[in-house]
């Protein structure tokens, strides 16, 4: 990891541990931080999907950064900063910056189908709070297709230097690399890790690691240094638990999985209700594979 790309490397788009009233446990959150870290991880991602933060109070966003960068430091810490507006959008990103992080995670507008002008303008407004911004193109759930020409034009104006990519099609990676040769690409599914970071990718922001981070940091560091053997056994292995970051309940199958690694996943929020039992008994044999060819 270097100071001037913080997004480069295994980063973890962290799940929170609730108590069974809900409520957020910052402690805990601040242990699993470190606990990542400590396993090979080169930071976190606060406050992203897998994070539930679309359901937090105010106080208690701000708060899951704060506690983030105490337990690993600013330098390790790129929080989301999605918001409906793009002046709270900003808001947020100044928060990071007073916290101490190196960088943000920005989503384009997402409480409507925004067109081109309106992502730029989006953009540029966060931008201004002087951080880094990494984006994260997933049109499956905002209905805003960050496309590779779109995000070389974010580049090309200063908006971004990196994009989380989750749009799954892995041919995208290629295209960006000839229009935007200095904008990092990181993996944003976990399902297409191997795939691109064949294609270069600098950086994965990754679901899975939550519960398995030495095995997701073996994959990704193989994958990235070309040793297709190690990174082909490992990603096979994975890829029953990996799928499930690019599903609906993903927030849910990572959190089953945590509980059954020893972690703490524990509840969502409403509205996220538990994974039904074919869901349940699919996660838990997946991840009681893993566990048993050594992956925790």
């Amino acid at each position: 990891m270097t100071d001037h790309r913080p997004w480069r490397g295994v980063l973890v788009a962290t799940a929170l541990p609730l108590r069974e009233d809900l409520s957020v446990d910052h402690d805990a959150y601040a242990e699993h931080c470190a606990w990542l870290v400590a396993n090979g991880c080169d930071g976190v991602v606060p406050n992203g999907s897998l994070g539930e933060y679309q359901v937090l109070t105010p106080e208690e966003r701000a708060r899951v950064v704060e506690a983030a960068v105490a337990a690993v430091g600013g330098a390790r810490v790129v929080p989301g900063v999605a918001a409906y507006g793009s002046a709270e959008a900003r808001r947020w990103a100044e928060q990071a910056g007073e916290a101490g992080c190196a960088a943000v995670m920005l989503l384009p507008p997402n409480a409507y189908r925004a067109d081109e002008r309106s992502v730029l303008a989006h953009y540029a407004e966060v931008a201004r709070a002087g951080l880094p911004v990494v984006a994260y193109n997933n049109p499956v759930d905002t209905k805003v297709d960050l496309v590779p020409e779109l995000l070389a034009r974010l580049h090309g104006e200063g908006h971004i230097r990196a994009v989380k990519e989750f749009s799954g099609d892995v041919r995208r990676a290629y295209r960006i690399a000839e229009l935007a040769p200095e904008l990092d690409l990181l993996a944003g599914a976990d399902d297409v890790l191997l795939e691109l970071a064949v294609a270069g990718a600098k950086g994965w922001i990754a679901g899975y690691p939550n519960a398995l981070p030495a095995a997701c940091v073996g994959l990704y560091r193989a994958a990235v240094a070309g040793d297709l053997a190690t990174a082909e056994r490992l990603y096979r292995l994975l890829h029953p638990l990996l799928r499930w970051d690019s599903k609906v309940e993903f927030v849910q199958a990572i959190k089953c999985s945590m509980d059954l690694a020893g972690r703490r996943g524990g509840p969502c929020r409403p509205p996220r209700v538990p994974l039904l039992p074919d869901q349940e008994a699919a996660v838990r044999a997946a991840t009681e594979k893993a566990l048993a060819a050594g992956l925790a």
